[in-house]
């Protein structure tokens, strides 16, 4: 995963609201891959510091929300504040260590914006793994995975989650076929049918598959139709596009079987 900010400056963190919250937090979240822990000392990268320092020009002694994808979410005081340099030091713990379903999203790859929007949503949704697969009809041949893991670290620290899904490498679609663990569901949002967005899926590891924009070849649909552990899911009575289709699809799995579904228990 990525390290601190990536790209540039960024949105504070909003505080969050729920049973997870707590009066004054900070409104700067910072994903940070080293331990958490009480007193525990931590080293800010360059481009945190210089995002604390320049961009939101904290103090020392000032406190940000950090989290690392496994210890959940510790409140940590700034010790020291420099533009390129600075350090941590962990007070407590604010929110325990929340792991989405398991849930994979295969999507083909779109123009960079929509696919920058696929990955924010799936994030916030509450995906496990984001897998870019190539098709027939995919329009990019490749993609930047490093750029794709900072957006979804982006999008883990503006909506609160204490987990950050790994973005893999591209992968040929027959590929990851071939080498499916027959016991993970495969739903595959399939652009052929319109009916009424219902999804029954039982318990268990699950992944959505979301076409390219020209849809899936002959080949690939056949081969997809016979595979025992893909199921057609409708989304309604609209062609939506690839990264509406996601959310959708992502939606109605995480109400139906999802942690959507165990908050509302």
């Amino acid at each position: 995963m990525t390290e601190g900010p990536t790209h540039g400056p960024r949105r504070p963190a909003e505080p969050q609201s729920g049973p997870e919250s707590e009066p004054g937090r900070p409104r700067v979240r910072l994903f940070l891959e080293q331990p958490l822990g009480e007193g525990q000392p931590l080293v800010l990268p360059a481009p945190a510091a210089h995002y604390l320092a320049a961009v939101m020009r904290m103090p020392q002694g000032a406190e940000v929300a950090v989290f690392n994808g496994r210890d959940g979410e510790w409140r940590a005081r700034i010790e020291q504040l420099a533009k390129k340099a600075g350090a941590l030091r962990c007070l407590r713990q604010t929110a325990p260590q929340t792991d989405p379903p398991d849930l994979w999203l295969l999507f083909a790859p779109l123009k960079k914006a929509r696919t920058d929007f696929l990955v924010e949503k799936a994030t916030e949704l509450g995906v496990a793994r984001i897998v870019p697969v190539g098709t027939a009809f995919t329009n990019a041949e490749r993609v930047r995975r490093d750029r794709l893991q900072a957006h979804a670290v982006e999008a883990a620290e503006q909506c609160g989650a204490t987990h950050v899904p790994t973005v893999e490498e591209l992968r040929p679609l027959a590929r990851m076929l071939a080498d499916w663990p027959g016991e993970r569901a495969l739903y595959w949002a399939d652009e052929t049918l319109a009916g009424a967005a219902a999804i029954q899926p039982p318990p268990g590891p699950a992944a959505i598959l979301i076409g390219p924009e020209g849809g899936f070849s002959p080949d690939e649909r056949t081969r997809l139709e016979a595979l025992p552990f893909v199921r057609k899911l409708a989304l309604g009575p609209r062609i939506l596009r690839a990264e509406t289709a996601a959310v959708a699809a992502i939606t109605l799995w995480q109400a139906a079987v999802g942690d959507w579904a165990d908050a509302g228990a």
